[in-house]
């Protein structure tokens, strides 16, 4: 065949659009075991991470396994749905867009040194796209042990900043309940006066990141009020014995 020829020409393109796509989809297709075990690792560390432990990660899994000793999904009614590896694998962006009630949420139950800590995933809205997190609670349900917060596509140097140990570590401490016992989360307050109050569900907000402080906040009570049934009946019954 004339190499000169549009004929030539058109079934060399086409070829080197079949062998490229090929070589792509190969490609692709045996790097996802890869990347889902990535993904697992990373949420591993997240999780650990909300309960102050640190792990590299080639320990991650060994490390949440010593300490993560059930995980749960509830419905909207705190009840418990799904147990072990099915629970772990729930999307939980892909649930966030579900109804309420057809909704499953994920929960971590952690023992570290015989203390009880609950490690629930957060899921919310920020100024751009989405941010998401994890919040850990101590045995009471109600203190915060640590949080976690990522993002989409927030603004570098002010909703970004969500990501920072400095704002992560505003959270430790607080309380999700006011003095009365009822949940109300915590407020991502902007003009924050209440310097190290624990007891006054709020924390200072990131300056010229309201709207993001205020995704902050909605993603906390929102995703939190779905579990508190769980949490008081837990307390009631660690009470009991």
């Amino acid at each position: 065949m004339n190499r000169e020829s549009n004929a030539y020409t058109l079934i060399f393109a086409v070829i080197m659009v079949v062998v490229v796509a090929s070589a792509l989809a190969i490609a692709a297709t045996s790097l996802q075991p890869l990347q889902a075990q990535n993904i697992k690792i990373e949420k591993m560390q997240d999780i650990l991470s909300t309960i102050e432990i640190s792990t590299t990660k080639e320990e991650a899994e060994e490390i949440y396994n010593q300490y993560i000793t059930e995980v749960l999904a509830l419905d909207s009614n705190g009840e418990v749905v799904l147990e072990g590896p099915e629970a772990f694998a729930i999307d939980l962006a892909k649930e966030y867009k579900k109804e309420t009630n057809q909704q499953r949420f994920p929960l971590y139950v952690a023992d570290v040194d015989g203390s009880t800590y609950y490690v629930i995933p957060l899921y919310g809205a920020g100024l751009w796209n989405s941010i998401w997190g994890y919040i850990s609670l101590e045995e009471d349900g109600n203190t915060v042990k640590g949080t976690v917060f990522s993002h989409a596509g927030e603004t570098p140097g002010l909703g970004a900043e969500i990501t920072q140990d400095w704002f992560q570590e505003r959270f430790i401490g607080e309380k999700i309940k006011n003095s009365n016992g009822e949940f109300v989360g915590i407020n991502v307050q902007k003009g924050y006066s209440g310097g190290n109050d624990k007891d006054d569900n709020a924390v200072d907000a990131i300056s010229g990141a309201t709207i993001t402080g205020d995704g902050v906040t909605n993603m906390i009570h929102e995703r939190l009020e779905y579990y508190i049934s769980y949490l008081e009946k837990q307390n009631t019954n660690l009470a009991l014995n």
